[in-house]
């Protein structure tokens, strides 16, 4: 017994420590453990502080409350009374002599204190211990779903049935911490990021930035590209791979969040990148080539010869803001799941370039109405003048249930759009 409350003890300085700032190999030499030992403490509390228990909520009845209300009830005093003096609403008072009355129909406060403890206590049924409930979820995730979504789609999907409403919050702990809901313990793979495990977020790598010829900074861009109130602005970058040998390169169209790559077989010099964009580009019809914003990577160095060959206006960020082409940055995120750092990128064919950037654009956005971006920009190439996106909170809250009901069919639109970026 003695040598399991030392382990504990030690395991709650571990989470201490980092809690404070200490790495985790520091934290495991500070407490006198292997850091693989303190690798599975993090791993079996999904990267959770255990030890961290909240102090409980003032929405909740004290035990103090408790005997006010005994003392008040003693003394002849209704309900509203009760709660007029202790500040709480009427309802609070009325269910708490209901629930915890003693037999006889005697409130006491003690026993109801105890009452309240034991239906408290922890673990409770899990919402994913639902058989039903963890399959729709498992087929939403093996989609490359994120839980956010998985929330969103089985909100709609079982609008009359809460028992199948889940939070995202609950999809990810039944992921990362061991016991937690009976999901497959490999369907981590299906997240962005692919970690069976939370981690902190950490500071921002700093690129080393080379100064760009005749660069037109974002500044100077017009302003109608900042509200995505208009289409055919876009915003462009390179995801890299092992050793920055190779890369493939990705436009976002700020409107729609559709979706094209390109195919860098060569290499990403600014010859190799002008050669592959401009054929790309010019798959657009011109309404559609109103600008691209790129970070100041040498890459684009060639940017003239692309803006004279497609009439593309290109503008740059200011340095160290990824922030300010932010759609591009979100969907070379979700890139990483198909193509993981530290690989070779030459590896993918532009078959397969095509077919992750059918995928990306055949996904429900919430910011879309739960539109597709394959289904927003069909609608940008058959009817210019009509803006696919919803811009305002009001309008989003206005889009009709049959414009709902289409949206969670999920198809992905045919027609001349799958032709798009796709030169070869």
């Amino acid at each position: 017994m003695g040598s399991r409350l030392e382990h504990r003890a030690r395991e709650a300085r571990f989470w201490e420590l980092l809690r404070q700032g200490l790495g985790r190999t520091a934290a495991c030499d500070a407490v006198g453990v292997d850091r693989r030992q303190g690798y599975r403490w993090v791993k079996a509390a999904g990267g959770r502080n255990p030890f961290a228990h909240k102090p409980r909520s003032d929405r909740y009845l004290s035990q103090e409350e408790r005997l006010q209300i005994a003392d008040m009830r003693i003394n002849g005093a209704g309900v509203r009374a009760i709660a007029k003096a202790l500040g709480r609403a009427p309802s609070t008072i009325s269910r708490e002599l209901s629930r915890n009355a003693a037999a006889g129909g005697n409130y006491r406060p003690y026993s109801a204190e105890k009452q309240c403890r034991v239906r408290a206590r922890r673990p409770k049924p899990r919402k994913l211990d639902r058989v039903e409930l963890a399959l729709q979820v498992e087929l939403r995730l093996v989609r490359n779903w994120y839980p956010e979504q998985i929330r969103d789609d089985l909100a709609r999907s079982f609008p009359n049935r809460p028992e199948m409403h889940v939070s995202h919050e609950t999809i990810y702990q039944s992921l990362f911490v061991q016991g937690r809901g009976h999901l497959r313990a490999d369907l981590h793979k299906h997240l962005r990021t692919g970690r069976a495990i939370r981690r902190h977020r950490g500071e921002p790598r700093r690129a080393s930035w080379s100064k760009i010829r005749d660069m037109i900074l974002i500044s100077e861009r017009p302003a109608e590209a900042d509200d995505r109130a208009v289409s055919g602005h876009w915003e462009g970058d390179l995801i890299v791979g092992i050793n920055a040998r190779s890369a493939i390169g990705t436009l976002v169209e700020r409107t729609t969040r559709y979706v094209m790559l390109l195919h860098l077989p060569d290499g990403h010099s600014a010859d190799a990148v002008r050669d592959a964009m401009i054929p790309t580009i010019q798959t657009l019809p011109e309404h559609l080539r109103r600008s691209l914003t790129w970070d100041q990577g040498t890459e684009l160095a060639r940017h003239k010869d692309i803006t004279l060959a497609t009439d593309l206006a290109i503008y740059f960020c200011d340095p160290h803001k990824p922030w300010q082409r932010g759609s591009n940055e979100n969907t070379n995120g979700l890139l990483r799941q198909y193509f993981p750092k530290s690989t070779d990128l030459t590896v993918h064919t532009p078959e397969r370039l095509r077919e992750v950037a059918a995928e990306l654009n055949g996904r429900p956005r919430k910011t879309l109405v739960y539109r597709t971006p394959a289904e927003a920009f069909e609608q940008l190439l058959s009817d210019p003048k009509q803006p696919p996106v919803a811009t305002t909170p009001r309008n989003r809250r206005l889009a009709t249930e049959t414009d709902r009901a289409r949206f969670r069919t999920r198809g992905t639109p045919g027609g001349d759009t799958s032709q798009i970026g796709s030169p070869e």
